[in-house]
């Protein structure tokens, strides 16, 4: 058994003049959600053995941010292939990276993360900023992840339904 969580970056400043989409920094809200997330994570028992980023600023701060929050001990890997992609290209991703961890976090991107999710569910599911997605699927080995895999979801997980007094 294997887990996938897929993650959407949080709420990213779409207002910074002069900076190229890859460069968007978090704002406010996402800079609170992202830690907030990372220590939900911790206390229901998903934190993960590998985190996989997109290199996009707003992806690699809500990951690290995550990682941070939720004990992670290890490094955050970003990978250029996550960033204005394919769930193919996702898939490929954890193929090769995720070596012989049981649980790992994707941070990417939307429409991507969505599309994923549905691929290996079948479910379509909505995951605004932030959003967090489980999906649980009977393989040995990462290695055998493929476009056909079926997995289970869980979730998912969106800050405005868990943090409803605070930043979504």
């Amino acid at each position: 058994m294997r887990t996938l969580l897929v993650m959407r970056h949080a709420k990213s400043d779409q207002h910074v003049a002069g900076v190229a989409d890859h460069d968007r920094p978090l704002n406010a809200r996402g800079l609170a959600t992202a830690p907030r997330m990372g220590a939900w994570m911790a206390e229901h028992g998903l934190t993960p053995d590998v985190i996989l980023s997109s290199t996009a600023a707003r992806a690699r701060h809500t990951a690290e941010r995550v990682a941070a929050a939720c004990g992670f001990a290890g490094d955050v890997v970003a990978e250029r292939g996550l960033y204005d992609t394919s769930p193919d290209a996702y898939l490929e991703t954890v193929r090769r990276l995720a070596g012989d961890a049981g649980t790992v976090l994707l941070v990417g991107h939307n429409p991507t993360v969505e599309a994923l999710v549905e691929r290996l569910t079948g479910s379509a599911v909505a995951m605004p900023t932030a959003a967090l997605a489980q999906v649980d699927l009977d393989l040995g080995a990462w290695a055998d992840l493929r476009p056909s895999s079926r997995g289970r979801l869980a979730g998912p997980w969106r800050p405005r339904d868990l943090f409803a007094a605070g930043p979504a």
